[in-house]
């Protein structure tokens, strides 16, 4: 299992949301470059981006900040937030970024992801974001018609080889992950499920390895001290 440590960029800055409200925001670094250089230094294998003007804007924002963490690194880095057109995609990915998160549109515009797994396959994967077990979009502040699992589902079948599962009332609450709603998803699709949301301890991390989850992105937690990221990354092993 991969840990994936979160940066979340806002204003281009290292900032945290809880449950995904803009009006509750914590800055934690003016540099996110220096804060994933960190993570790198730690042991991290991959580090997992949102963009969070993007992602409420519907177009990137926070690309040239996001790229330079790509030129500085020696990991990959996914990114997510706005990417709603294979030619945004096309763009993100030539600023050697590994992988694309489609959200919201994957939600509206399911044949942009059938376009997108052609073209990219495993360079993309699917964020499934999930509110009282429906699909939240355009930032989380809109809701769908979709269960997370039955969407899941449908991206699978489209040809998606990765989604990453959050659950949004734990998100940035450190209260743990909904370990039942990430066992039904792991066992619900065949492929790659990556947990985000309320993840706070050790014992999360080793809970999630256990249900079978391919990687397990970490936020707050490690911002807080509350996961000391080498230990997660021992456990995840």
């Amino acid at each position: 299992m991969i840990i994936y440590p979160a940066i979340d960029v806002k204003d281009g800055k290292c900032v945290r949301l809880v449950q995904g409200r803009f009006s509750d925001v914590t800055t934690y670094s003016d540099n996110p470059v220096e804060m994933a250089l960190k993570f790198e230094r730690l042991g991290a294998e991959y580090i997992h981006v949102i963009d969070l003007d993007g992602a409420r804007l519907g177009k990137p924002q926070n690309i040239a900040v996001i790229s330079m963490m790509a030129v500085n690194l020696g990991i990959p880095i996914q990114v997510g937030g706005g990417i709603r057109t294979i030619e945004t995609i096309e763009i993100i990915l030539c600023k050697g970024i590994q992988r694309v998160i489609l959200g919201t549109s994957a939600v509206n515009d399911p044949d942009l992801v059938k376009k997108a797994v052609k073209s990219f396959g495993n360079n993309l994967a699917i964020a499934v974001d999930a509110r009282d077990g429906m699909v939240a979009i355009e930032g989380w502040e809109k809701t769908s018609t979709f269960t997370a699992v039955e969407f899941a589902k449908k991206m699978r079948d489209i040809g998606a080889s990765t989604i990453i599962y959050t659950d949004i009332s734990r998100d940035g609450m450190l209260k743990g992950p909904n370990l039942k709603a990430m066992e039904e998803m792991v066992n619900a699709v065949d492929i790659d499920v990556i947990a985000s949301g309320g993840i706070a301890s050790l014992q999360d991390v080793k809970n999630l390895r256990e249900i079978g989850v391919s990687g397990a992105i970490i936020g707050k937690a490690l911002y807080t001290g509350d996961i000391n990221l080498e230990e997660a990354i021992a456990v995840a092993r």
